[in-house]
C-alpha cells in the first residue's frame, strides 16, 4: 500500500507537471482579437478564431490543473493511512457524498461530536475546510458535516473535491421565506434561520447525534479548537446551568486580553455563537419554537436563555474572515477584523476545569470582581497598586460611556452585555486586568437596556 501511495502520488506529480508545459505553451501563443475572431479589421480571421479556441482549451486546462491540485492534496493527506497495517487502518466516516452515520447513545467520553458548518454562496468555504481539517485530531471523533444552502454551483464544486474528508447535504427549500413586508430587505436573515433549523434538525433528529459543534463557512479555527470542545463537552452534559459553549470572545482584541491566559475560561450569560456546541436536548428543547428570522438575537432573549449561561475563552478559538455577508460587513472593519485567534495550543481535556461549575464559578468570580478596588476610568492607568480594579455602572448610559472608553461592545442584547456574567465583562485596559461591573447585589439584567 505504501508504494501504490508513492506511484499515486508520483502520477499526480508527473500529470500536474505535463499539464503545466501545456499550459505555459498555449498561454505563450501570440493572439489577436481571441474575443472576436470575427472581426472585419482582422487581416487573418481564421487564425483569430484558431487563437480563440487555443485560449479556451488553455482556460480548460488552467480548471482541470487546478482539479488535479485538489486531488494531489487530498492524496496528501491519506498518504499517512496507507502506510499503516489494515488492522489498525481506521474506517473513513462518513463515505463521500453519503449521508453521516447515526450516533446512538453512549458514554460521553465515546460520544461522537459532528462539526456541522453552515454554507452558502462562498467558494472560500476552502479556508474554512482546510482549516478543520488541519487540526482534527479524528476523523471518527469529529466528522465534518458540510449543509449547503443557495444551490450555489461553485461552492458545491469546492465541497464535493474534498471526498471521504466530509459529508456534503444540501437544503432542499430554495425558495422565498414568507416574510412582513416591512422585512423584504431581511430575506437574508429569514434563509439563514431556515437553513439552521434543517440542518440542526438533520443532524439530531435524522442523523441522531448527541451534540454538535456549529460553525459557518467564513469561519478559521485555532489549533485547539477540537480540545477546547472535546474538554467542556463534559461540563454541559453535568451542569444544567450551562446551555452551551463557544469558541468566541466578542471583546477578544488583542489589546483586550491577557495573552498570558489562553487557558483561561469563563462563564457569560451572552451567548456569543461563532462557532458554538449545543447538546440534542437544548435543540429538542427550541426545535418547536425557532423564530423564522434573527435566530442570534432570539437566542438572546430571557424566554430561551432562561438564566442559563455558556463556557467562552479569555482569546477567541475562531476568527471570521467573511467581511461580505447579509450584516452588509457590519462591525467587520471596526472590530471583528482585530479578534486575536489563539496560536498555543492548551491541552484542556488534561485541565481541570471543575472552576466553571455555576457554584464554585459564583462564588470565586464574583468575589475576585467585588474585592477589587473601586476606581474611575481616568484613575487606571495611574492607580498605584498592582492587580485588577473595577469599574462601576449603574445604568445602561454608564455602562455604554465606559464601555466606549475602554474599547469593548457596547451594545447590549435583552439587557445582557457582551461577554459579561452577572452583569460583569472581564477585559484587559492597557495591561491591567478590568471588570466593568454593575454595583454588589446585582439582581439580574434589565430587558428594557437593549
Amino acid at each position: 500500500m505504501l508504494r501504490r501511495g508513492r506511484a499515486a502520488l508520483g502520477g499526480a506529480a508527473l500529470f500536474l507537471a505535463a499539464n503545466g508545459l501545456l499550459l505555459l505553451l498555449l498561454w505563450s501563443r501570440p493572439h489577436s482579437h481571441p474575443d472576436d475572431p470575427d472581426d472585419p479589421d482582422d487581416p487573418d480571421p481564421a487564425r483569430s478564431r484558431l487563437d480563440a479556441a487555443l485560449l479556451r482549451l488553455a482556460q480548460d486546462t488552467e480548471t482541470e490543473l487546478r482539479r488535479q491540485r485538489d486531488l494531489l492534496l487530498r492524496i496528501q493527506q491519506f498518504r499517512s493511512l496507507w502506510s499503516r497495517p489494515r488492522s489498525q487502518k481506521p474506517s473513513v466516516h462518513p463515505a463521500p457524498h453519503s449521508q453521516p452515520h447515526s450516533q446512538p447513545d453512549s458514554h460521553p467520553d465515546d460520544t461522537v461530536i459532528p462539526v456541522l458548518v453552515l454554507a452558502c454562496d462562498r467558494s472560500s468555504v476552502r479556508r474554512c475546510l482546510d482549516n478543520l481539517l488541519r487540526y482534527r485530531p479524528s476523523m471518527e471523533k469529529f466528522p465534518i458535516i458540510v449543509s449547503q444552502d443557495c444551490g450555489h454551483a461553485e461552492t458545491a464544486r469546492v465541497i464535493e473535491s474534498y471526498g471521504a474528508a466530509l459529508s456534503h447535504i444540501r437544503q432542499p427549500d430554495l425558495g422565498d421565506v414568507p416574510a412582513p413586508p416591512e422585512h423584504r430587505k431581511f430575506q437574508g436573515y429569514y434563509r439563514i434561520s431556515r437553513h439552521y433549523r434543517w440542518a440542526l434538525g438533520q443532524v439530531f433528529r435524522t442523523f441522531r447525534y448527541r451534540a454538535a459543534i456549529i460553525v459557518e463557512d467564513d469561519l478559521e479555527v485555532a489549533p485547539d479548537f477540537f480540545e477546547y470542545f472535546q474538554a467542556v463537552f463534559p461540563l454541559l452534559r453535568s451542569d444544567r446551568s450551562l446551555w452551551c459553549a463557544s469558541a468566541w470572545n466578542d471583546n477578544g482584541k488583542t489589546s483586550l486580553v491577557d495573552a498570558s491566559r489562553s487557558d483561561l475560561l469563563y462563564r457569560s450569560d451572552f451567548f456569543p455563537g461563532l462557532g458554538w456546541l449545543l447538546l440534542r436536548e437544548l435543540w429538542e428543547e427550541l426545535e418547536p419554537k425557532w423564530p423564522p428570522a434573527f435566530w442570534d438575537d432570539w437566542m438572546r432573549q430571557p424566554e430561551q436563555r432562561r438564566d442559563r449561561a455558556c463556557i467562552r475563552p479569555e482569546i477567541s478559538r475562531t476568527v471570521t474572515f467573511g467581511r461580505k455577508g447579509v450584516s452588509q460587513g457590519q462591525f467587520f472593519d471596526q472590530h471583528l477584523r482585530f479578534i486575536q485567534l489563539n496560536r498555543n495550543f492548551i491541552p484542556f481535556t488534561r485541565l481541570d476545569l471543575s472552576y466553571l461549575r455555576q457554584q464554585e464559578y459564583d462564588k470565586e468570580f464574583l468575589a475576585m470582581v467585588y474585592a477589587s478596588p473601586r476606581v474611575r476610568l481616568e484613575e487606571i492607568r495611574d492607580f498605584p497598586q498592582p492587580g485588577a480594579v473595577r469599574v462601576e455602572y449603574r445604568d445602561r448610559d454608564g455602562f455604554k460611556a465606559a464601555a466606549k472608553i475602554l474599547g469593548i461592545m457596547e451594545d447590549l442584547k435583552a439587557g445582557v452585555p457582551r461577554a459579561g456574567y452577572r452583569g460583569v465583562v472581564a477585559l484587559v485596559h492597557r495591561g491591567r486586568r478590568v471588570f466593568l461591573a454593575p454595583p454588589p447585589g446585582w439582581s439580574g439584567c434589565d430587558p428594557t437596556w437593549s
